[in-house]
């Protein structure tokens, strides 16, 4: 199967990132692409899904499995093909903007060529989102190529490690797989070793697996899920106390709530709820 968009090349476009085609191609073991330095002024990501391929760089052929990709930067040799005994299923997206070379560059992408996403699915779903768009409406809606395509780029440069230093152990995928519940719970006292004990893991391992994985501490992402809920709560429930709102979120110390509240907010509970509510 294979599913392709080519979209025209717009200039001076408006917006931060654009896409010039995206797709996708499953079981098709003869995929095989090569293109010499300068051929290409577009950067542009290959994800596999499935199966596995090889990419090329200087002269050594490096294998790609699921939850692995190549980005490349404008203007790069590029040579990737799939492997013939289990050919992969691969994403890609060709993608553009004017201010794109500055931002990949201030976040180190440009340092590595090969990459492992530590959660899949996210860059998965915005890929689809943005093959299905492009598939339906071609160009109709250029706004929402343009942030279904930055959505794509996001959720790379949130989740994806430098191939060579890194490889998710299954510790840190089971640390990941607690993460909804964790922010679920987040309000109840945060018992770590209880934690680590549904990981598997010691304490200690676990704290280390999770700033591996999700480049914060446990507490640290306890905390943000916490003061998530009590912003919500502080506009739904305009009459209700400070203190109780603090409480609820898991902080018994109203003074030690706010400090929280106004170190990541920039302003104290009251203050932002008095934004919304006269």
């Amino acid at each position: 199967m294979m599913r392709q968009t080519v979209l025209l090349t717009l200039q001076d476009i408006p917006y931060f990132c654009y896409p010039e085609s995206v797709g996708l191609y499953v079981d098709h073991p003869e995929h095989t692409v090569l293109r010499e330095a300068g051929a290409l002024n577009n950067f542009n990501i290959h994800y596999v899904a499935a199966g596995k391929g090889y990419v090329e760089v200087d002269g050594v052929v490096h294998e790609l499995r699921a939850g692995q990709a190549v980005l490349y930067f404008p203007q790069q040799r590029q040579h990737y093909y799939s492997s013939e005994d289990d050919p992969w299923d691969v994403r890609w997206v060709h993608f553009y903007g004017e201010r794109l070379h500055d931002y990949m560059i201030e976040r180190g992408l440009h340092r590595n060529l090969l990459w492992t996403l530590r959660q899949q699915a996210p860059w998965e779903e915005a890929h689809m989102a943005l093959l299905n768009e492009a598939e339906q409406n071609r160009m109709l809606h250029p706004a929402q190529l343009s942030t279904l395509t930055y959505a794509v780029l996001a959720e790379f440069v949130q989740h994806a490690v430098p191939l060579k230093s890194t490889r998710t152990s299954k510790a840190e995928s089971r640390i990941l797989a607690l993460l909804p519940q964790m922010q679920q719970e987040a309000c109840q006292p945060f018992l770590l070793q209880d934690w680590a004990d549904m990981a598997g893991v010691s304490s200690y391992y676990f704290c280390k697996m999770f700033k591996s994985a999700v480049e914060m501490t446990p507490m640290e992402f306890i905390t943000r899920s916490r003061l998530q809920m009590a912003k919500q709560w502080l506009l739904e429930r305009p009459t209700a106390n400070i203190g109780q709102i603090a409480e609820e979120a898991g902080y018994p110390n109203a003074s030690y709530f706010n400090r929280q509240f106004l170190a990541h907010e920039g302003m104290t509970p009251t203050d932002y709820r008095g934004l919304y509510h006269s």
